[in-house]
């Protein structure tokens, strides 16, 4: 049967070329497996939540109270809460679509600080950020699906921020949402279900499918240990043979999290919001990896609007669009501003760059801080301490970076001249 099926296949090629490869043993380069992993769960579980998701608006009896007519998308909701294991589906797929949006951003750190964008990785680098910013914009219409009050009033800020491009937003905001934002739009939540069943999806696999080709045909970087061992050699372990049994075990590990994580932790409660209504919840805030660009939104006036050629620039364009594009060129324009002649075979030790690393660390500085200003409201904070802190902290975190990195590269040169006079005098 080999031989039939090798004669026909050529499936002896397909060993020696792709199942045969070798992955680096690196704790650090498990972090791209586990949001492939992620991903496969949240495809797996959404096929099972769609088969009960009713993506309409129309006016129903509700689930749990024949005498109320609510959309049906929230009605649905509400069935998948109560059938069998189905409150569970939606908490796995809450968890495990956070762990994939965070696996990928660390992901994408380890490959940023170990300098592992470099020539020839560089296309890699940009479809990396493209499946994060993709995977960010499909867990946001997922949490629109529920139509809850909350979904509906977080759907109204998307809204609001696509109207806000000038002289075109509201054709855009209309083509994308099949019409004007209103509780009658009988076209918007289907139109926002196609996008999160269909389209991203496949713009996810497509996109996942390329990163990985690139990286089969360009190989890993290898970590510095694999240089003393062989030098510009694939130093790893087969996937056939032993990176799959360790790529199984990592995502059985990897589900029972999500699974403890949904046993005990409640997602999105639709029945303290219900039903989507003309009047918004106040004060919402969006998950974690979107809380910045709330911040920044929260820092800008409302009267900071001006008219340019008949358009109008307001505060919801300027935080929502210009200044988080900005921050998205910044991260794609990463391969330029730190480019290499050669190849890179290893990745590099951080403390050797430490430009690099301090611009890291100061970016992150950055987004913490507007993150914390999306809390501004609840607190009754000032404005005015954040404007001076969008300016001090990265500052300040790119500084201490440099002196920490210094003082770092002293001790171990301290070290080495230790160990060059005990050589010496053992002579």
């Amino acid at each position: 049967m080999n031989q039939w099926l090798d004669e026909r296949l050529n499936i002896s090629r397909l060993n020696d070329k792709f199942l045969r490869k070798a992955f680096p043993v690196h704790h650090t380069y498990f972090l791209g497996e586990i949001t492939l992993f992620s991903l496969i769960v949240l495809l797996l579980t959404g096929v099972f939540l769609a088969l009960s998701y009713e993506p309409s608006t129309r006016l129903v009896p509700s689930f749990l109270d024949k005498t109320a007519m609510v959309p049906a998308a929230y009605s649905s909701i509400l069935r998948i809460n109560y059938m069998p294991f189905g409150d569970m589906l939606r908490r796995i797929h809450h968890w495990s679509a956070n762990l994939m949006v965070a696996a990928s951003i660390l992901h994408m750190m380890r490959i940023y600080f170990t300098g592992s964008f470099k020539k020839p990785r560089e296309i890699n680098w940009w479809i990396g950020m493209l499946l994060l910013v993709f995977t960010i914009i499909t867990a946001v219409t997922g949490y629109s699906l529920p139509y809850d009050n909350f979904a509906k009033t977080t759907l109204g800020v998307v809204v609001g921020i696509v109207q806000s491009v000038p002289w075109v937003g509201d054709w855009l905001a209309q083509a994308a949402f099949g019409g004007k934002f209103a509780l009658d739009n009988a076209y918007m939540i289907p139109r926002v279900y196609g996008y999160h069943i269909m389209l991203l999806p496949a713009i996810l696999l497509g996109l996942t499918g390329a990163h990985m080709l690139i990286m089969i045909k360009q190989k890993h970087t290898q970590p510095q240990y694999a240089k003393r061992i062989a030098y510009k050699k694939i130093v790893g372990v087969p996937l056939s043979t032993q990176q799959t049994p360790i790529a199984l075990m990592l995502a059985f590990l990897m589900a029972g999290i999500v699974i403890l994580f949904a046993a005990f932790i409640p997602v999105h409660p639709v029945e303290v919001f219900g039903p989507a209504s003309d009047n918004p919840v106040a004060n919402i805030k969006p998950d974690w990896y979107l809380l910045w660009i709330f911040g920044v939104l929260e820092m800008i006036p409302a009267s900071a609007k001006f008219t340019l050629f008949g358009g109008e620039i307001g505060p919801e364009f300027i935080g929502g669009i210009v200044i988080a594009t900005l921050v998205l060129m910044v991260m794609l324009a990463v391969p330029v501003f730190d480019q290499s002649k050669e190849n890179l075979y290893y990745s590099e030790n951080p403390t050797d760059h430490p430009k690099r690393l301090a611009g890291g660390v100061a970016f992150f500085a950055l987004l913490l801080v507007w993150s914390v200003a999306g809390y501004k409201n609840d607190f009754q904070w000032p404005v005015a301490p954040f404007y001076i802190l969008t300016v001090v902290a990265p500052l300040v975190a790119y500084f201490v970076t440099i002196a920490i990195v210094r003082g770092i590269k002293s001790f171990r040169a301290a070290d080495e001249r230790d160990l060059t006079q005990a050589a010496a005098a053992d002579d």
